[in-house]
């Protein structure tokens, strides 16, 4: 009996450590070749989130389908409606073109380098050689601002501060409008670009943050230019320039 039994014994060992050594070899073997099917139809294909032609809608495709969808209710379409204020487009007024700088034939006797202001029609000229004159629109005093005479340009600044005179203060406070006594330069700034002092005059020849007034009788008595015209003007003349307000 003893015999048999180790006789058994040894025969299940032997078959254990065969089966150990088939599966060690077997872990490195080469596996065959897994075969995809060509079926992109099929259910475990369409499980899966990168197959190839398959198109999934993205979260920016699909959101603004349920934005519409809630939008497209009458009665919400119907409120917004109500409680939305309308937004109005502002237009502001052109300015009109014989009022762009140009060249002009120019025979008023006056020599080159001199500006000529003409506040009947709102043109500025700056006389040049040959007859010639290169002019510009501008707005100049309206009815009881009205002057004439001849100075001289007795500084030039660039986006000049402004200090409203006291009589103007007080005389558009009495109108509802508040000046300030001190506005620093910039595009608020009613002044503009650029200033050209005349004389020792409140006035001054200057810019404007409000280009579509020009052509106009407007001012306080200033001559007032489009800012991109005062400057080229600045350019073009110098302290001490003669200027001549007809």
């Amino acid at each position: 009996m003893k015999s048999v039994f180790l006789s058994l014994f040894g025969a299940a060992a032997m078959l254990a450590a065969g089966v150990t050594a088939s599966s060690a070899n077997d872990r490195y073997a080469d596996r065959p070749p897994v075969v995809v099917s060509p079926d992109l139809s099929a259910p475990w294909v369409l499980q899966l989130g990168h197959a190839p032609g398959i198109v999934r809608q993205s979260r920016q495709e699909v959101q603004p389908q349920r934005r519409y969808q809630r939008q497209a209710q009458p009665d919400r379409l119907r409120t917004a409606a109500v409680q939305a204020p309308a937004r109005r487009m502002v237009a502001r007024p052109q300015i009109n073109p014989l009022y762009l700088p140009q060249e002009v034939a120019y025979d008023g006797g006056q020599k080159p380098g001199t500006i000529v202001i003409d506040t009947t029609q709102n043109f500025l000229y700056l006389v040049e050689k040959n007859g010639k004159a290169r002019r510009y629109g501008v707005g100049t005093g309206k009815p009881g601002f009205e002057w004439s005479g001849t100075h001289k340009i007795t500084n030039k600044r660039v986006w000049p501060d402004w200090r409203p005179p006291a009589v103007m203060i007080k005389r558009e406070a009495a109108k509802g409008r508040y000046l300030p006594t001190y506005l620093a330069g910039g595009m608020e700034n009613p002044l503009g670009a650029r200033a050209l002092y005349l004389g020792s005059t409140e006035y001054r020849i200057h810019g404007t943050n409000q280009p579509w007034t020009i052509g106009g009788a407007v001012s306080s008595g200033c001559i007032r230019m489009r800012n991109e015209d005062v400057v080229d003007l600045y350019e073009r003349v110098n302290v001490g320039t003669t200027v001549v307000v007809m």
